[in-house]
């Protein structure tokens, strides 16, 4: 009876609702009054079930509470999506958003954004237009493709392509080729809701041309290629060319589709990094319809492209579904600029931050963390050892998994406090840090890191290292 009446007493302590919201409405004039009340009714009952639960409950003071419904209105009053400082070293983070747009990108974005536009309007004529006007001339004019439909991601782009030419029909696919992707997409589910007839051939390792030649059948619609972006098969393997894909196509009367992935327009080899079908060469290898990621190794906005044979992506435009998946004035104002770079190779490695990152050398990548370490020490940050060391990028977004970029990390070593509690603090910061830790150390890879982004990764280091 003591211990009931005891909690009584505690929760008849606890203050009052409309006390607690008048007074941070004193104090915070123009707040919505329903956020106020609901943040304080929030942090007023998670109070109360706290004295009931705990064995021997000591009572938050009146203050407490209102720093605790504070907290709460301030984190509703912040936008959720924000940005944060990538010191990860995946240069095409999905969970990070993946690439970062070119400035000649958000600059067209901000030109649309809050005006009219000509989105579906013929300025010549003075009639209705297309949407895809607007990027499918400069696709063809970059490629070669005789037509270009864009849609919103690659997904839909796969989808799309396969309900509009094989519904119904199969789909001849080398087994090796039947991946998933993050987000647990996958080909043959991809497939089965196109209404699509996937038919598997070859083995895990190898598919000859012969396997194809084999299933070929009245049935078969399309043979398909997809490109294996997110991991590698090696040692005995085998597998057919693009070139080989469509001439046998051709000759049955079909239509060959190449699903790129990550797609690439500039060829990276000669800047360390690993071979990769660019989607030109696809192309003049003769596939008819080639799909791939705007937002990847291309380095623009989030888009799904579908390039090829006039003939097929016109059949592709009919499709109802394409309603459903279309891109809106932002992405293709995005995309447009960022295609537009492509016209000059060596101002898109420059102008393009995904280019610009996958191709940064690591005597450069050295040169800028020397000078973020600076930063750092002049922040004297006795809790902590700094250093330099040697790392690995990682291209990431499903491309290219066996390249491991040279690159060159800030090592965060604290003397006292935990590392994994630093670096969920950096993660906490009014502007995100989100780092990496390798055997004990947090390790801020410069590689991914902007240069007018030091100042931020200075101050969130002595911040996080205060409340960790």
């Amino acid at each position: 009876m003591e211990d009931k009446a005891s909690r009584q007493a505690l929760l008849r302590a606890i203050p009052q609702t409309g006390e607690m919201i008048e007074t941070i409405k004193s104090r915070l004039p123009g707040l919505p009054h329903q956020m106020v009340a609901d943040c304080v009714r929030q942090v007023l009952e998670a109070e109360r079930r706290r004295l009931l639960k705990e064995d021997s409950p000591h009572p938050l003071g009146r203050e407490a509470l209102l720093e605790k419904a504070l907290a709460e209105i301030q984190r509703r009053l912040s936008p959720s999506l924000r940005p944060v400082v990538n010191a990860t070293g995946v240069v095409v983070h999905t969970n990070l958003g993946r690439s970062c747009l070119p400035k000649e990108a958000i600059e067209e974005i901000l030109s649309v954004a809050d005006r009219y536009s000509n989105l579906e309007f013929n300025l010549e004529t003075g009639k209705r237009g297309s949407r895809y006007s607007h990027v499918e001339a400069l696709l063809c004019e970059l490629t070669g493709a005789e037509a270009a439909l864009v849609v919103n991601n690659n997904a839909a782009a796969v989808l799309i392509t396969l309900e509009t030419l094989a519904r119904g029909k199969e789909v001849i696919v080398s087994r090796g080729e039947l991946v998933e992707i993050g987000g647990s997409f996958r080909i043959p589910d991809v497939m089965a809701r196109s209404g699509a007839i996937l038919r598997e051939v070859g083995t895990t390792n190898r598919t000859h041309l012969r396997d194809y030649q084999a299933a070929i059948g009245p049935e078969t619609a399309l043979l398909m290629k997809v490109h294996r972006s997110n991991f590698q098969v090696v040692g005995f393997t085998k597998e057919v060319s693009s070139q080989e894909l469509a001439q046998l196509a051709h000759e049955h009367g079909l239509a060959a589709v190449e699903d790129l992935g990550s797609g690439c327009f500039v060829d990276l080899s000669p800047y360390g990094l690993p071979g990769e079908p660019t989607v030109q060469e696809v192309l003049r290898a003769g596939v008819d319809i080639v799909t791939f990621s705007g937002d990847k190794l291309m380095g623009g906005p989030q888009a799904g492209l579908i390039l090829g044979r006039a003939e097929l992506v016109e059949r592709i435009k009919k499709n109802p579904i394409n309603r459903a998946v279309r891109i809106d004035k932002l992405t293709l104002a995005a995309l447009e600029a960022t295609l537009r770079l492509y016209r000059d190779q060596q101002r898109a490695l420059e102008a393009i931050p995904t280019l610009r990152l996958l191709t940064m050398t690591e005597e450069e990548v050295a040169r800028r963390a020397r000078r973020l370490l600076r930063h750092l020490r002049r922040q004297k940050l006795p809790q902590v050892e700094l250093g330099l060391t040697k790392v690995f990028s990682q291209v990431g977004g499903g491309a290219l998994p066996l390249a491991n970029l040279p690159s060159v990390a800030i090592s965060v070593r604290p003397r006292r406090k935990s590392v994994v509690a630093l670096e969920e603090a950096l993660r906490r910061l009014d502007y995100p840090i989100v780092a990496r830790i390798e055997e004990e150390t947090l390790l801020l890879d410069v590689r991914t890191i902007k240069d007018e982004e030091f100042s931020l990764v200075s101050k969130g280091l002595r911040e996080a290292l205060e409340t960790a």
